[in-house]
């Protein structure tokens, strides 16, 4: 049996907020412990209920990317999922590099927005779609190409492997089941990979490996 999601809503609109809670509390094991409205109420309903995940607003009171910068230092045990209407580059590479696990847009079908939650709980990382092509193609665009050796070079062909279905997309399990090992190999890979990349998630290894550079270069 599934242990119970604790997640937290934190949206200065209360008619979505409510909406969301709904949907999330009639689903099994998982349970809404706590709403608010602004970042100071983010942080202090991480501070006191400890969620196993906070669902953050960008725009509120306070800005969405101030609390989860305070609550990943602060408590870097809870997961932040930032749910927005904001498609700006900017704000979804602040959030990341701010430590939030998953970007995604309001208006994300409830089905797929428990899945986002549950796989995040499960250690994954996030991003819409549309956001992900179009942060790649911010990143990747008008950049002179350099005779710096391949960043990718220092992965083994079995991590080339996982990183180039983890760019397709992939979950840990589904690599596994196409590489024919197991989900725990996979995730072992992955955290070779990210050290060896020197990025800090399965999107910035995705990027780096769909465009040949550093995230933050």
């Amino acid at each position: 049996m599934l242990d119970t999601l604790q997640v937290a809503i934190v949206d200065d609109h209360p008619l979505f907020r409510e909406g969301v809670a709904h949907t999330l509390s009639i689903q099994p094991n998982i349970e809404v412990v706590a709403e608010g409205g602004s970042a100071a109420e983010a942080i202090q309903i991480a501070a006191e209920r400890m969620p196993d995940i906070m669902l953050l607003d960008v725009s509120m009171p306070g800005t969405g990317l101030h609390a989860v910068r305070e609550i990943t230092a602060a408590v870097p045990v809870i997961k932040v999922i930032m749910l927005t209407v904001s498609e700006e580059e900017d704000d979804v590479t602040a959030a990341l590099r701010a430590g939030a696990r998953a970007y995604v847009l309001k208006g994300v079908p409830a089905r797929e927005l428990i899945r986002i939650l549950r796989a995040v709980a499960e250690g994954e990382v996030y991003v819409t779609p549309s956001l992900a092509a179009s942060l790649l193609f911010e990143l990747t665009s008008g950049r002179p190409t350099s005779p710096a050796a391949n960043p990718l070079d220092v992965l083994t062909d079995r991590e080339r492997q996982i990183l180039e279905r983890v760019a397709a997309v992939d979950s840990n399990k589904e690599v596994g089941i196409q590489l024919h090992v197991t989900e725990k190999t996979v995730k072992h890979h992955m955290t070779n990979i990210l050290q060896k990349l020197q990025v800090r998630n399965r999107v910035e290894a995705a990027l780096m490996a769909r465009g040949g550079e550093h995230p933050d270069r």
